[in-house]
Formats: structure tokens, C-alpha cells, sequence
């Protein structure tokens, strides 16, 4: 519990946006800015297990950050962030096309949207647990060198058909204002 802990009063010794916010309030309020976090992550908790529009919460909670820490990321010098971030879109990615397909299911299910907020939340972690580093490195890159050849068949084969259908387009479309100019 010392070990989650200390990890926590490290998490509010960042500078960070929400670390300033949480120091403004404690400015404000005289209350102790780890107490207010905890009461935030409370009611985030409760509102994800209770709440209407958990589903637009939790998907606020997975794009809002990641963005705009990826911007950051582009904006740096240093390429490992751009790694991060980019094994983590790869991630939710995979994660969003899983779930179109189950969620009319999974959606039913008790505090499904609090269990994919800490899927999410895991995802986003720093450091060597990164959840989207781990999945990516122990299922999506194995399967990905392994099918690779296959997929990028497919789509070269399906870009060449893509390319073929809109050149046809476009000389019908050619052929028929060419026509109704030669009629005016």
C-alpha cells in the first residue's frame, strides 16, 4: 500500500496541467491537494459507475489527454516520446475497432465503462508499465510481423482495384460533361 502510495504523491509532485489546477485549489480551499485528487478520482469513479454519459467520460478520459500529450511529443527533439504515443493510438485503435463490434454487448454489462477507463488509464501509464507498450509489444507487434506480407497484399490489391474504379469515374464523368457542353 506504501509502494501505491508513494507513487501517488510522485504523480502530484509533477507539473503537469491537472498538478496546476491542483495546486491553484488547494491555494484556494486551504485543503490538501492529495485529498482533493483523491476526491476527484472518487467522483470520477462513482460518476463512471453511476453516471449518464459515462461513455462520452471515458472516451473524453482516452482521446483528451493522449492528444494533446502527443503534440507535445511531436513538438519535442526526443523521438522516444513519439514512440509512446504512437504504440498507445495503435492501441486504442485496436481497442475502438474491438469494440464497435462488442459494444452493444459489453455496454450492458455492470461498470463496463470504469473497467475501460482503467483499461485506458493503463495504457497512458509512464514508465515501465505502460499498458500500450506491453500489448503492443507482447500481442500486436508478434501478430503484426507475422501476417504483415499477407496484409499489405491485400491492400496493395485493393488500392490497385480503388485506383482502377476511380479512373472510370472519372472518364464517365469526362465523357458525360463533354456531352452536355457539345448540346448547349
Amino acid at each position: 500500500m506504501d509502494g501505491l502510495r508513494q507513487r501517488f504523491e510522485r504523480l502530484l509532485e509533477q507539473r503537469n496541467l491537472a498538478t496546476e489546477a491542483l495546486g491553484a485549489l488547494e491555494a484556494k480551499t486551504g485543503v490538501d491537494k492529495r485529498y482533493l485528487a483523491a476526491g476527484a478520482a472518487t467522483l470520477l469513479s462513482l460518476y463512471l459507475l453511476f453516471g449518464f454519459g459515462a461513455s462520452l467520460l471515458c472516451n473524453v478520459i482516452g482521446f483528451v489527454y493522449p492528444a494533446y500529450a502527443s503534440i507535445k511529443a511531436i513538438e519535442s527533439p526526443s523521438k522516444d516520446d513519439d514512440t509512446v504515443w504512437l504504440t498507445y493510438w495503435v492501441v486504442y485503435g485496436l481497442f475502438g475497432l474491438a469494440e464497435f463490434f462488442s459494444d452493444l454487448l459489453l455496454s450492458w454489462f455492470p461498470f463496463y465503462y470504469a473497467g475501460k477507463c482503467a483499461f485506458l488509464l493503463f495504457c497512458m501509464i509512464p514508465g515501465p508499465w505502460n499498458g500500450a507498450h506491453m500489448l503492443y509489444h507482447h500481442a500486436i507487434r508478434p501478430l503484426f510481423l507475422k501476417h504483415h506480407e499477407a496484409v499489405d497484399s491485400v491492400v496493395r490489391e485493393f488500392s490497385g482495384r480503388a485506383l482502377d474504379v476511380a479512373a472510370g469515374i472519372t472518364r464517365d464523368a469526362k465523357a458525360s460533361v463533354s456531352l452536355l457542353q457539345k448540346d448547349k
